[in-house]
């Protein structure tokens, strides 16, 4: 009985697991004018979205998940080369021979077929409007003295489902073209040292461009929390934990 209380609890918060495929995976629904968009959250800075009939991968990694028990994509969007964001072996088993792929240059040399978008390029695949936006370092660097992620490199997305925009910021930091963006409805900010933000510039960053719905994500062990209690006082920025690790 208290199982089933459970299911029926987090069904209703749209938090529901993935039992239909045998793995647990936190998901939240959020209308749209064109129906709803499901999110489903596997882990670290990985993402799927089911939107319609179709199905969409972000940054998809055989560690966060078995993705022979999701459905293969129509989409794929892929942010940079990195092992934790870019895996040949996962993008296989989703891909089908309509799938769409599209990722940073960086990715092309792991990826056939993948069509590269470039910061500021803009596209419409499969009815979604999709912009890949900068995301690199500025304060975090490697020993060498090179950025962990050099500017030009990598592609955060913002993709619209009907009338939300959705912004997947990809491996970045809290950078000056952030300033610039618009009408953002649900932000995903990486918050991890050394390689992207603090809650500090989490918080900055969310406060230049005010999304509606705040998740941080690919936040190994930091605290959360933290970010919570620096935008308690920005109500009209709605802070989600999942687990994003």
């Amino acid at each position: 009985m208290e199982k089933l209380i459970v299911l029926l609890l987090t069904s209703f918060l749209g938090l529901a697991p993935l039992l239909a495929f045998g793995q647990k995976h936190e998901e939240d629904i959020i209308s749209t004018s064109a129906g709803d968009l499901k999110i489903t959250f596997i882990g670290h800075g990985t993402l799927m979205f089911t939107f319609g009939n179709k199905v969409i991968h972000v940054d998809p990694v055989s560690s966060e998940t078995d993705y022979k028990k999701l459905p293969q994509a129509d989409l794929i969007l892929i942010t940079h080369e990195h092992f934790d964001h870019c895996d040949p072996e996962a993008i296989k088993i989703l891909r089908k021979d309509s799938t769409v792929i599209i990722g940073s240059g960086s990715c092309q040399p792991k990826v056939p077929g993948l069509k590269v978008m470039k910061n500021g390029d803009r596209t419409n695949i499969l009815g979604l409007e999709i912009e890949a936006v900068p995301a690199y370092n500025i304060q975090h660097k490697r020993p060498d003295g090179n950025p962990f992620h050099p500017k030009g490199v990598g592609n955060g997305y913002v993709i619209t489902f009907g009338n939300k925009r959705v912004y997947v910021a990809g491996d970045t930091e809290n950078i000056p073209e952030m300033k610039n963006l618009k009408n953002i409805d649900i932000a995903f900010l990486p918050m991890n040292l050394p390689y992207t933000m603090t809650p500090e510039m989490v918080a900055e960053a969310a406060k230049w461009f005010k999304p509606r719905i705040l998740y941080p994500y690919h936040y190994g062990e930091t605290d959360t929390s933290r970010l919570v209690a620096l935008l308690k006082d920005t109500p009209e920025i709605e802070v989600r934990i999942r687990q994003m690790k």
